[in-house]
């Protein structure tokens, strides 16, 4: 019995000894996680009370533009610590972001963070013992916004809401990135409870994270699929009468039910044909149409440096006739952002390839050292090179003979596609994607100005502004 009872007491020391060792053994595991995995997260996580004390009395890097520009500085605020300083307020706000020990960071600041405060840095990473060195300045951000086009684009929109994106088709690189109502970052503490209370949502950045039906600026796509699957081609002539009956209770009618008449594809483009582009959506059918949306990569996200909210695509599969003709015209329950519509117009201008769009060009320390260096890089061939130059020579047509007129600029040749994109919030949000010159892309571009009406009337003529400023 005796020897039962002990042999039962150290049986349970060893197994008290095992959950020990086991318990020991999982919290090095989560220890390892944290210092391993979870590193980088954690030291620049905005609530990261340490992290925002150190930053606090570390001079930030500088942000600058594309031709060296700055958009954000760091300057003493008189307590032995610094404050940001952004000369070019709201006209960058939403591109740069803020940076507020109230109220966290968004845009690049808070991207960048690392880069900016230089808590990225290994040394930094060993706790109190970095006490010992003196804080250097943080790493500078080099944008590849260019500030004067920022500011033409800003000033573009005027008051009206909205977004404009312009990316270097060649390339990707994100030229101008404007939203509208926007903030003062330089007051962000003071203003906040205005602004983030807003009715009109001016902290939200609608390049990326405002989501619109694209209306008829879509019917580029649905052009190069149908031309794509053989279904049409160029001079394939339709027949419009206004109005086009599907299935027992559904009709798609023409803007102002407009009839068109006989036309062939290009002059649909032109004239921004509904009935022709329903009719073409019907041909393609559920299936293919889900594949050209894939084949333009509207479902792969674009990376964390923009932070684009996704694309809301239909079920394809459960849409009935009538909203297979609605998707390709751009309405329906089909939702995406500006930067994605310029992305689309960029393909066109770049023999059908689509770049990856990004936004920083480097990262440099406070002696000029390059740390990192950003290279443009192939996201996505959705086109071939001949069909992009078809649908290309189309969006000329768009501009010279077409709804695209707002746009002309004497002696240049420019490539687009107006929208008028209905919702059920109010007006239709007014639409332009395209590109110039068009023998030459070096600018692609989407606006939008919500409840703006007419894309030809009112997205149009502000294109043209920036396409002025961009190749001046």
């Amino acid at each position: 019995m005796h020897l039962n009872i002990t042999d039962k007491f150290y049986k349970n020391i060893r197994g008290v000894a095992f959950s020990l060792i086991g318990l020991l053994v999982i919290l090095f595991f989560y220890l390892a996680y944290v210092q391993i995995i979870q590193e980088d997260f954690l030291a620049n996580h905005p609530l990261n009370h340490r992290a925002l004390e150190l930053a606090a009395k570390t001079q930030h890097g500088t942000i600058v533009d594309l031709h060296g520009e700055k958009l954000a500085v760091s300057i003493p605020d008189g307590s032995g610590g610094f404050k940001r300083k952004y000369p070019y307020g709201p006209i960058t706000g939403h591109v740069v972001g803020y940076d507020s020990a109230k109220y966290g960071k968004t845009g690049i600041e808070s991207t960048y963070s690392g880069d900016l405060t230089g808590l990225n840095n290994p040394l930094r990473h060993l706790g109190p013992i970095t006490s010992i060195w003196k804080n250097q300045p943080g790493n500078n951000v080099g944008l590849t916004i260019d500030a004067r086009l920022q500011e033409t684009a800003y000033k573009a929109l005027g008051t009206k809401r909205g977004a404009i994106v312009a990316i270097s088709p060649r390339t990707g690189a994100i030229l101008a990135m404007v939203s509208k109502p926007s903030f003062d970052p330089n007051s962000i503490d003071q203003s906040w409870d205005t602004v983030s209370q807003a009715a009109d949502s001016p902290l939200l950045n609608r390049s990326v994270q405002g989501l619109y039906p694209p209306g008829s600026t879509l019917k580029v796509m649905i052009a190069e699929a149908v031309l794509a699957e053989k279904i049409a081609d160029r001079n394939r002539i339709f027949n419009c009468n206004g109005a086009l009956k599907i299935g027992p209770d559904y009709i798609l009618t023409e803007s102002n039910h407009q009839a068109h008449g006989k036309i062939n594809l290009e002059e649909a483009l032109a004239v921004s044909c509904n009935i022709t582009f329903g009719t073409l959506s019907l041909e393609l059918g559920r299936n293919r149409m889900e594949k050209t949306f894939e084949r333009y990569g509207f479902n792969r996200p674009l990376g964390n440096d923009l932070q684009e909210l996704s694309s809301r695509l239909p079920d394809f599969s459960r849409l009935s006739d009538g909203e297979l003709a609605q998707t390709g015209i751009g309405q329906g329950s089909l939702l995406v952002t500006p930067i994605r519509m310029a992305m689309l117009a960029s393909s066109f201008a770049n023999q059908g390839i689509m770049m990856q769009p990004y936004l920083v060009n480097q990262v440099t320390a406070p002696d000029g050292t390059v740390v990192k260096r950003f290279t443009p890089k192939k996201w996505l061939q959705p086109s071939s090179p001949q069909l992009a130059d078809i649908i290309k020579q189309m969006m000329i047509t768009v501009v010279n003979a077409g709804t695209g007129s707002g746009t002309r600029l004497s002696g240049i040749s420019v490539a687009g596609k107006t929208g008028t994109a209905e919702n059920p919030h109010g007006a239709s949000h007014a639409w332009f994607i395209g590109f110039a010159p068009a023998d030459d892309p070096q600018i692609a571009i989407a606006v939008i100005v919500e409840n703006g009406g007419s894309g030809g009337e009112t997205a149009a003529p502000i294109a043209r502004q920036i396409f002025a400023q961009a190749l001046r």
